[in-house]
C-alpha cells in the first residue's frame, strides 16, 4: 500500500508539468519583477531588486503552503472534480487578463469555479480533450471544494505575513497638495502546489495512460495541483512590514471562519455556498478597508524638517550593512545636521573615508552607526529618499 502511495506521489508530481498554470505564474511573475524594476528606475534611477525577485518568491514558502494543504485534504479524504480543477485555472487566466494581481486571490479564482461549477452541473458540455465533466456531478463536492478554498485563504494569508513584507518595492507619488511622497507597494504572485485526490476514473476517458488506483470500492488520480495566488498591496501611512502583518492576519482569520462555516456543508448544504460567499465579500472588504485606513493617514514617508526619511535600502549597499533601516531618520551626517538630499550628500563628501551617521529608528531613538567607505562603494550609500520635486520631474521627463 505505501509503496502504491509513493509511485502515485511521483505521477502526481509529475503531471504538474502538464499544468498551463505552472508556465503561466512563471510569465507573470517575469512581468511582474520587470515592471517593478522600470519603474523604480524612473523614480530613483536604480532598482532596489533585480527582475528576478519576483521569480525567486514564487515558489520556496508556497511549496510548504501546499504541503501543508496537500496533508489536511488526503488526510480528511476531501476529493476534488476534475472540473473544478479545470474551472480554477480558467477563472485564475481569465481573471490574470483585468492585469490586477490581487483578484488571484483564492477567495475570487476557486469562488469563481464554485459558483460556475453550480452553473454547470448537470449539463452535457463537451470540453475538447477532457470528456464530459460535468453531467455526473455529485453534490457532496461542494463542501470539499468550499474547505480547499478556506484552506488556500488561510494559505495566503499565511504568505502575506512571511513573504509579503521581504522586498517591498519603494515607490514615489504626488499627494494631493501636489508634493513628493513615497509609498511603497507590493505585487506578488505565489504558486502552491497541492496534491488533490481527484475521484473516479474521468482522466482515463480523454488520456487512456493517466493511471487511477483504488481505496475501497472508490478509484481516484492523485494529481499535483499550481494554484497560483496574487497579492497587491500599497503602503503609505505605516511602515510597511506592520501594515502587511495586518493583512495577513485578517486574511488568515477570515480563512479559518470559512473553514468553519465551509465544514458544515457535509451537514447542511448551504453552509458551503455561504462560506465561499462570505470568503469573496470578505476578501474584497479587507482589501476595501486597508485602502480606506491607508488614504485616511498622513504619509509616513514624506519630507521632514529634522532630518531625512529612509524609503528604501539597496541591498548589500553600505546602508544595509550598518543595518539602517526603511522608516528612520538620518538627522546627521559627519556631525553635520541634514535636513534634505542635498544637504545629505554633501555632509558626506566632507569624508570620503568614512561616515558616521546619527539616526532616529522607528521607536523613536537615536543610535549612532558608522562605517569606513571603500572603493567600489556605493557613492550614495545605497539609500532611498523621497527625492526633491525638480531632481524626480527631470528622471521622470
Amino acid at each position: 500500500m505505501a509503496q502504491d502511495w509513493f509511485i502515485e506521489l511521483l505521477k502526481g508530481t509529475g503531471r504538474l508539468l502538464l499544468h498551463p498554470v505552472f508556465y503561466y505564474s512563471l510569465f507573470i511573475a517575469a512581468i511582474l519583477g520587470i515592471s517593478r524594476v522600470k519603474r523604480e528606475r524612473k523614480n530613483f534611477t536604480v532598482r532596489s531588486e533585480d527582475a528576478y525577485f519576483e521569480l525567486r518568491q514564487l515558489f520556496p514558502i508556497g511549496l510548504l503552503i501546499g504541503l501543508s494543504i496537500s496533508i489536511i485534504t488526503i488526510g480528511a479524504g476531501l476529493t476534488i472534480p476534475f472540473a473544478a480543477i479545470a474551472l480554477i485555472a480558467a477563472a485564475t487566466l481569465l481573471l490574470s487578463f483585468t492585469t490586477r494581481v490581487r483578484l488571484l486571490a483564492p477567495a475570487y479564482t476557486v469562488g469563481a469555479a464554485f459558483f460556475a461549477l453550480i452553473f454547470l452541473s448537470g449539463k452535457k458540455i463537451e470540453i475538447p480533450l477532457a470528456g464530459d465533466l460535468f453531467s455526473s456531478l455529485d453534490e457532496k463536492i461542494y463542501p470539499s471544494i468550499a474547505i480547499l478554498l478556506a484552506l488556500l485563504t488561510i494559505g495566503e494569508g499565511m504568505l502575506i505575513l512571511k513573504n509579503g513584507k521581504k522586498g517591498t518595492s519603494p515607490k514615489l507619488l504626488k499627494s494631493k497638495r501636489g508634493q513628493t511622497v513615497g509609498v511603497h507597494e507590493v505585487k506578488r504572485l505565489w504558486l502552491v502546489p497541492a496534491f488533490m485526490l481527484i475521484p473516479g476514473n474521468m482522466l482515463t476517458m480523454p488520456y487512456e495512460w493517466w493511471p487511477v488506483f483504488t481505496l475501497g470500492d472508490n478509484t481516484y488520480s492523485l494529481l499535483l495541483v499550481p494554484f497560483a495566488i496574487g497579492m497587491h498591496q500599497q503602503i503609505q501611512g505605516l511602515l510597511p512590514r506592520e501594515a502587511i502583518q495586518q493583512q495577513g492576519s485578517r486574511v488568515i482569520g477570515l480563512g479559518i471562519l470559512a473553514t468553519l462555516i465551509a465544514a458544515a456543508g457535509y451537514w447542511y448544504p448551504i453552509a458551503a455556498i455561504a462560506a465561499v460567499s462570505i470568503a469573496i465579500i470578505g476578501r474584497e472588504a479587507l482589501t476595501f478597508l486597508q485602502r480606506m485606513h491607508e488614504e485616511s493617514r498622513p504619509f509616513y514617508f514624506s519630507k521632514k524638517n529634522h532630518g531625512v526619511m529612509i524609503l528604501g535600502i539597496l541591498p548589500e549597499s553600505p546602508a544595509d550593512k550598518m543595518a539602517l533601516q526603511v522608516g528612520e531618520l538620518v538627522t546627521k551626517v559627519n556631525g553635520t545636521n541634514v535636513h534634505d538630499e542635498k544637504t545629505f550628500y554633501e555632509a558626506l563628501s566632507r569624508n570620503r573615508a568614512h561616515c558616521k551617521l546619527e539616526v532616529l529608528d522607528t521607536n523613536g531613538q537615536i543610535r549612532f552607526v558608522q562605517r569606513a567607505l571603500y572603493e567600489g562603494d556605493h557613492h550614495e550609500l545605497g539609500i532611498l529618499f523621497v527625492q526633491d520635486e525638480k531632481k524626480w520631474a527631470s528622471e521622470v521627463g
